[in-house]
């Protein structure tokens, strides 16, 4: 709350108040106070509960990343399919390829390749802990990246939350002041005399 302090010929300071709304007022409602601790605990919220929501997501994310190249294999596969030049589609294309899984049998299965190879040719795939085809596993950058974006996305999904619930409480607490006064003006108002028609 900003008031102005004057003296006379002087010019008007602005003087601000800090936490006036905890501080002793004839005029404070208990509606105020309760606002008052409402954005209180919304900024800790948003202070405390993101970082530590940014925190927990990214030591997640970063685990499961570890995990995923501590699993994933790369294998030499050799294509049983041409696949198309390169400018006729995307720079990938799906082909027909074969590889030896970890047990040592034969395998076929069906996966992007590079665009203009020709059957016959070799191109390194990755396989998971089952020895099925997988996408590669994002390289220690890529997963620092992913996991910091993860991290900011969960802190702001906490905040976002935090403030709908504030505000729907604030909305809440003004319809109540707006009610509360409507009754106080209905007692104070037939008192005041004539009223104009």
């Amino acid at each position: 709350m900003t008031t102005k302090r004057c003296e006379p010929m002087l010019t008007c300071r602005r003087t601000k108040r800090w936490l006036w709304r905890w501080r002793a007022n004839p005029l404070r409602r208990r509606d105020d106070v309760l606002e008052a601790w409402l954005v209180l605990a919304l900024w800790t919220l948003v202070a405390v509960g993101g970082a530590l929501a940014g925190v927990l997501t990214a030591r997640a994310a970063d685990d499961a990343f570890m995990q995923q190249r501590a699993e994933r294999t790369p294998v030499t596969a050799v294509l049983l399919t041409d696949t198309p030049p390169a400018e006729a589609t995307s720079y990938r294309a799906f082909a027909q390829v074969r590889w030896i899984g970890k047990d040592g049998s034969a395998r076929t299965g069906r996966t992007l390749v590079n665009g203009g190879l020709k059957a016959g040719s070799t191109t390194v795939l990755w396989t998971d802990a089952r020895g099925d085809l997988t996408t590669r596993p994002p390289s220690r950058t890529d997963a620092a990246v992913e996991a910091g974006l993860l991290a900011a996305a969960s802190a702001l999904a906490v905040s976002g939350i935090a403030f709908g619930v504030t505000g729907a409480a604030r909305y809440w607490l003004d319809r109540r002041r707006i009610d509360e006064w409507g009754r106080e003006w209905d007692l104070v108002g037939p008192r005041w005399g004539h009223k104009t028609g």
